[in-house]
């Protein structure tokens, strides 16, 4: 006796679970997204062992997401990546992470943890769910914080040539050159660090990273300036272009050996 009272607890406990995830649905389209995430959570809440509730979290952090609530969201979805581990919409879940810290760049001065955030969870989707159509976007969208990362480390490196401050300067543009290759920026760090090397006496060093820009930008506008800065000392050697896919991280570590 005591066994079948058991049983119709459970199922009543299911259907007051679904009865409220209902309920959290109907808000949901009504497009009060704060009163069904609650609804949502309560659902989950009340059975966290129904195939419902991890639905109920998904959800949640979906209609968060979806009217810019991205904290809310990302609580959600913490929640659920730590209670449903082996769930098969992780993936999911974990774009919808990514999606929630991205949309909140606005300014690569400002945004470093939520571009860094956003980076890791792509990372994720791209290493553990490369099959997905989340990986795809994933890829795109990486590509863009890349530059947005590599446009940080510009800044940073301006704001301390405004200051005079060399070394650190240096510092920051050998990371966009060594880091970063691939971006939009690095033919401009490269000149940057022929001119600063050069500023602080360091010639070798000035020319060897003006043979690296000329070897793979020499028709462009900074290695130009680079030898304009050398002229006097350094001789402009044609290179000749070669068909090959090193990056430019390779070079630079050929040329230092």
């Amino acid at each position: 006796m005591r066994k079948k009272i058991n049983i119709l607890k459970e199922k009543s406990l299911d259907a007051q679970m679904v009865e409220v995830y209902n309920e959290a649905m109907q808000e949901f389209e009504k497009g009060d997204v704060i009163y069904a995430g609650r609804k949502f959570s309560e659902a989950e809440l009340l059975y966290p062992q129904s195939i419902w509730a991890p639905r109920a979290i998904l959800m949640s952090a979906y209609g968060y997401f979806s009217q810019g609530y991205y904290k809310d969201a990302i609580n959600d979805l913490n929640r659920f990546l730590i209670k449903y581990k082996n769930h098969p919409q992780t993936d999911y879940a974990y774009y919808l992470l990514a999606l929630s810290h991205y949309d909140q760049i606005i300014d690569e001065k400002k945004d470093l943890k939520e571009i860094l955030e956003a980076k890791k969870y792509f990372e994720i989707i791209i290493n553990n769910h490369p099959d997905t159509d989340y990986a795809s976007d994933a890829k795109y969208k990486l590509d863009y914080i890349v530059e947005i990362i590599a446009s940080k480390e510009m800044y940073l490196a301006r704001y301390y040539v405004e200051r005079e401050k060399w070394i650190p300067a240096i510092n920051r543009f050998k990371k966009v050159v060594t880091e970063y290759d691939s971006t939009i920026y690095v033919e401009e760090a490269l000149h940057r660090l022929v001119e600063l090397h050069y500023k602080v006496g360091l010639i070798s060093e000035a020319e060897k990273y003006a043979y690296l820009l000329g070897y793979n930008y020499q028709s462009g506008k900074w290695y130009e300036a680079s030898y304009k800065i050398l002229n006097n000392n350094y001789e402009n050697r044609k290179i000749a272009s070669k068909d090959n896919k090193e990056t430019i991280l390779k070079k630079f570590k050929k040329l230092f050996k």
